[in-house]
């Protein structure tokens, strides 16, 4: 099925090094012609983006989409707020869960699925330098460990 087939643009790599990721949700996004023929060539960031949540909608900030080189005219600002879709009772639960001390929403991934840009947003929690430096140091034995494996088996 083409639906089915996920291409990716962009990944947030900072959000899985900053956060602890919960759950997960597929967003579509609000988007204009040249901005998703800009997508299709990859050219998207979503380093520096976060999510908030204004009226009951949920508004993707930060998210870089160069404009598109035939676009002239119809070229929309790169940085300009972009509403996610995703149904009422999963904004509701974000709502909730947001309330809560110490949890954000942040984008994950940006990817075509089938001809529909889509979003997967996550919970997350914030990471402490603990927290951090210990995922650095399983990330280092787990590199060890492969070193050694890879060098017996040669």
């Amino acid at each position: 099925m083409a639906k089915t087939e996920k291409k990716l643009i962009a990944n947030n790599k900072k959000a899985y090094h900053d956060y602890f990721l919960e759950e997960r949700y597929e967003a579509g996004v609000a988007l204009h012609g040249t901005e998703v023929k800009s997508l299709r060539m990859g050219k998207c960031s979503i380093k520096e983006s976060f999510i908030r949540i204004d009226n009951g909608e949920v508004f993707l900030y930060g998210m870089h989409i160069s404009p598109y080189e035939k676009g002239n005219i119809f070229n929309r600002d790169p940085l300009r707020p972009k509403k996610l879709l995703l149904h009422r009772s999963e904004i509701r639960k974000l709502t909730g869960k947001i309330a809560e001390k110490g949890y954000t929403i942040v984008p994950v991934e940006v990817y075509l699925k089938g001809s529909l840009v889509k979003v997967d947003i996550s919970l997350a929690r914030g990471k402490k330098l603990y927290d951090k430096r210990q995922d650095i140091a399983k990330k280092d034995m787990r590199r060890e460990a492969e070193r050694d494996f890879k060098v017996r088996n040669l």
